[in-house]
């Protein structure tokens, strides 16, 4: 009688220890949902934009950054040290010593009052995971460093109207993110941003940025 008894006990623990792992299983079953307007633009396109970070005021714009042209503390940090993350052909133009300035603010097209350098339209559907992954989860972003919004980055993520969530607000069914990989910040200047007052890139954050744009623009 002892071994059915012992046996009864291993099979009771065993269940025990199978329904606590399906607990656990079934309370972060959800770990994948990404924070709206994201988790309802999985399918939508996106298109990244690269961006003159500053535009220098009508004197300067002649002026080549060596020879005089003033540019915000931030942005000299940023070509000081963490700009060398990306190849020159991803910089700003006018923003490196020796190479030739910017031209004209009113020139070309913009992304939310900043010109547009370049344009690509994501079709790797890693790359489009990533993308919403990093804009989709609460733990790539903290409370920011800085207050400045130098734009060296757009992301526009979908189109046209999208479905209301139930329990969300409405969404215009686009996303437009500005991103600052110089002062470390981003905006959503079509929408709310799902995180509140963190707007700040995480280390981490910003090297995926940087990474998303050397294999979008190569380098």
């Amino acid at each position: 009688m002892k071994l059915p008894r012992l046996a009864r006990l291993i099979t009771s623990f065993a269940l025990v220890g199978t329904g606590t792992v399906l607990a656990v299983t079934a309370s972060t079953g959800c770990s994948s949902a990404l924070s709206q307007p994201f988790e309802s633009l999985k399918q939508a396109p996106i298109t990244i934009h690269r961006l003159q970070n500053f535009e220098p005021p009508t004197a300067q714009a002649s002026t080549p950054a060596a020879g005089g042209l003033q540019l915000p503390p931030q942005i000299q940090q940023w070509l000081g040290g963490a700009a060398a993350a990306l190849p020159p052909g991803l910089i700003p133009p006018g923003l490196l010593p020796g190479t030739a300035p910017a031209a004209q603010a009113n020139d070309g097209p913009k992304f939310y009052n900043f010109r547009i350098l370049g344009s690509m339209n994501v079709v790797d559907q890693s790359m489009h995971e990533d993308i919403l992954k990093l804009f989709g989860k609460e733990a790539s972003f903290e409370p920011p460093r800085q207050s400045c919004m130098y734009a060296e980055f757009g992301f526009s993520i979908g189109q046209g109207a999208a479905p209301t969530v139930q329990g969300q607000p409405p969404t215009t069914g686009a996303a437009d993110i500005l991103v600052s990989v110089s002062c470390d910040t981003v905006q959503m200047p079509n929408g709310q941003w799902p995180y509140g007052g963190k707007t700040g890139l995480t280390h981490d954050t910003n090297t995926k940025i940087i990474a998303i744009a050397r294999k979008a623009f190569g380098g």
